[in-house]
């Protein structure tokens, strides 16, 4: 397994700017909340215990992915770790893309009224633009930070 020491950095970035605006928002903030829209939005002006447990939750399984691209730093011996963790990376990466990607696509749908979001026209513009690119880039950094040699 070959690895893309850049790729791996800017994915450790990408990843721990990702799960702290889960922390961020777990702790009452709410800048770029409206840029979520719908319901997760209206959620976060008055959030319920479970919805601060689910952001805490899941900036914590964000961190995960941290942990994964650390390891990834290291020289394994086994060739099954290395293996595992190649497959591994690239199924997040993937996964990470194609969330973004389909998201973006249906946010395009709902733009042409082919589908019907609630959501407001402030935040399918910031869902285009910024959020659902930013989920594509993730899975981007995650691809490409390993390949075989």
């Amino acid at each position: 397994m070959k690895k893309n020491y850049w790729m791996i950095a800017i994915g450790m970035v990408w990843t721990v700017v990702f799960a702290a605006m889960s922390f961020y928002w777990a702790m009452g903030g709410l800048i770029g909340a409206r840029s979520l829209g719908g319901s997760i939005y209206e959620m976060s002006l008055d959030p319920p215990r479970s919805f601060v447990i689910i952001l805490w939750l899941t900036g914590i399984m964000k961190l995960f992915g941290l942990l994964l691209l650390s390891l990834l730093l290291l020289q394994w011996r086994k060739p099954l770790i290395s293996s595992g963790l190649f497959y591994v990376t690239k199924i997040v990466g993937i996964v990470l893309f194609f969330y973004g990607f389909l998201n973006f696509t249906t946010i395009t749908l709902s733009l042409f009224h082919i589908l019907d979001f609630d959501l407001e026209s402030y935040a399918v513009w910031w869902r285009l633009l910024f959020w659902e690119p930013f989920w594509m880039a993730g899975g981007v950094f995650y691809f490409f930070s390993v390949k075989r040699i």
